[in-house]
């Protein structure tokens, strides 16, 4: 078990992952919830799970991650949802936060009993890979042609959340890493997309501006989190063809360059056009 790399991996999911509550915070639900949802945590996952279980065991754990991702888009689907419904109950973050977190281990479930007869039967984990990213194309499109209002916080999000925040994503990504390396890839693949971002970038932004600002926010989110499936569609080619750092960079200038600065032009027209303000 390597389990240097998963300290490494671990620690640089956490730093990265800070970083999203605070784009928000700063610049409004529109730019820094789609630009601020590039690929992050997933990059130290997938050096990570390669360092550990070679390349089988990344071309496995990166075939699950788009419809991971597909998962993530409708846990922040949740979140526009659900505060309607606990609005006139005592604690509506609590009770959204509990609801959102069941439809995603709910569906979660599903989604890995699926993939192992789909993976055995009848499909390749590259196709699988690429099922995923369309199917999450159709949702996010889908939550992204009515955009709602996404204005700025005008409360900073505090250092102690932030900090919860990181040590959240180290934590799901660690644990990502290590199931890679006991040969569990499937596993290891949705763990590495876990919502931790997505949780605690709404419960932040929540506790410190209300709930308008994530729900905002969480939109742009969807759409911007599809890169980490372009992210990982690019990987299980790029890292055993090029090493780790080219390989790296190769999948993550991909899904920006291919996915999120293209996403965020098109949303912010979509805005503009709906008179609708950062």
């Amino acid at each position: 078990m390597a389990w240097g790399s998963i300290l490494i991996s671990a620690v640089l999911a956490g730093i990265v992952a800070t970083a999203v509550t605070v784009a928000i915070e700063k610049w409004g639900g529109l730019i820094g919830g789609l630009l601020g949802t590039v690929p992050s945590t997933i990059v130290p996952a997938a050096v990570g799970m390669y360092l550990a279980g070679g390349e089988a065991a990344l071309v496995s754990s990166m075939s699950v991650v788009p419809l991971g991702m597909l998962l993530n888009a409708l846990f922040l689907a949740a979140w526009l949802v659900l505060p309607g419904w606990f609005a006139s109950s005592s604690k509506p973050l609590v009770w959204t936060t509990v609801g959102a977190l069941m439809f995603w281990s709910l569906l979660g479930a599903g989604v890995l009993w699926a993939v192992e007869v789909v993976l055995s039967d009848r499909m390749t984990e590259q196709g699988l890979a690429l099922a995923g990213f369309v199917l999450l194309f159709v949702i996010v499109v889908t939550f992204n042609t009515r955009p709602q209002p996404a204005p700025k916080g005008t409360n900073a999000v505090s250092s102690s959340v932030l900090f919860a925040r990181g040590v959240m994503a180290a934590l799901a990504i660690g644990v990502a890493v290590w199931l890679a390396g006991l040969g569990q890839p499937l596993l290891a693949g949705l763990a590495s997309v876990f919502p931790a971002i997505f949780l605690t970038s709404m419960v932040a932004l929540w506790l410190a501006q209300g709930p308008t600002v994530p729900r905002g926010a969480a939109g742009p989110m969807m759409l911007g989190g599809a890169s980490v499936a372009v992210y990982s569609n690019l990987a299980m080619w790029s890292l055993p063809a090029h090493g780790v750092v080219v390989g790296s960079l190769i999948a993550w200038f991909g899904s920006v360059l291919g996915w999120s600065i293209p996403a965020f032009l098109v949303l912010r027209r979509l805005h503009a056009r709906a008179h609708i303000s950062d």
